[in-house]
């Protein structure tokens, strides 16, 4: 009996510690970018429509190491947060697109910069709870679409599905929970979406709106603190992203949902600030 009561304590205790840093980080993070927990390695060319984005900022703070999608030839979609590193805003940076191994250059790989002038933040974004988590960047050249390289389908503007009960993907380059080495290979994990009651429930004091989106994080499977700017993706006929990696709690794998910016209600800013046009 001692054992089960120490046992409670110490979940009750890793939960109140995940909750309380989910509602004070600023989700970024000065040291190396840390990914998907517990997942599967991808093979060449099975998301081509992710994106790996090495974030530049001013004065030699550390580089970040995110995520995004391709949108269209000219522009990725990503999280607000991919731009910020603490305060400094970013300077520009490299999209990396066709990428399975991080480290490589692979030849699939199509490595193309962006400056400052064509990032993009969501003007009413909340860096401390993550709200309107949402940016674009524009590259400083087309990408060439091929069978590595790919861009991703978004919902249509009439579309008012929620997605629970889908099974949500979501990938990234990282470490494999909550050590410090990354895996310079593409990583992916894959759980199902849940209504965003359950998720505030199981979260506790955190706020879901319905601007999110939730994914089960069973088995210990999870993005990480860093993986910002990464898709959320279902099948539905093809891969379809809902949403964007946005928030996350510490550490990353111990069962809690992810939280996530629903793609749905942005699809007008989105369209606003790039050359993507929507589906009616």
């Amino acid at each position: 009996m001692k054992s089960v009561v120490v046992l409670v304590l110490l979940a009750g205790f890793a939960s109140a510690k995940w909750i309380g840093e989910l509602q004070t980080s600023n989700y970024y993070s000065d040291g190396p970018s840390r990914r998907i927990a517990n997942g599967q390695e991808a093979t060449p060319g099975q998301f081509p429509y992710q994106v790996l984005m090495l974030t530049e900022f001013p004065n030699n703070v550390n580089r970040l190491v995110t995520g995004a999608s391709v949108l269209t030839e000219n522009y990725v979609l990503s999280s607000a947060s991919t731009f910020f590193n603490g305060a400094a805003q970013a300077t520009g940076g490299t999209a990396v697109m066709g990428a399975n191994i991080q480290d490589n250059q692979e030849p699939s790989q199509q490595r193309i910069n962006f400056d400052a002038s064509g990032i993009v933040i969501h003007p009413q974004y909340v860096a401390t709870n993550s709200r309107n988590n949402v940016g674009v960047a524009r590259l400083n050249s087309p990408m060439t679409f091929n069978d590595r390289v790919q861009p991703i389908r978004l919902p249509a503007r009439s579309d008012t599905r929620q997605f629970e009960g889908f099974i949500g993907t979501i990938a990234g380059f990282g470490v494999f929970g909550d050590g410090p080495d990354a895996s310079n290979v593409l990583k992916y994990t894959s759980n199902p979406i849940m209504m965003n009651a359950f998720c505030m429930a199981r979260l506790d004091y955190v706020t879901v709106h319905p601007n999110n989106v939730c994914m089960s994080s069973e088995g210990g499977r999870s993005p990480c603190p860093g993986d910002e700017g990464s898709p959320l993706v279902v099948n539905d006929g093809g891969p379809l992203q809902i949403a964007i990696s946005s928030v996350h709690g510490n550490p990353c794998s111990i069962g809690l949902p992810s939280v996530y910016t629903r793609v749905i209600p942005y699809l007008a800013w989105i369209e606003t600030n790039t050359d993507y046009v929507a589906r009616p």
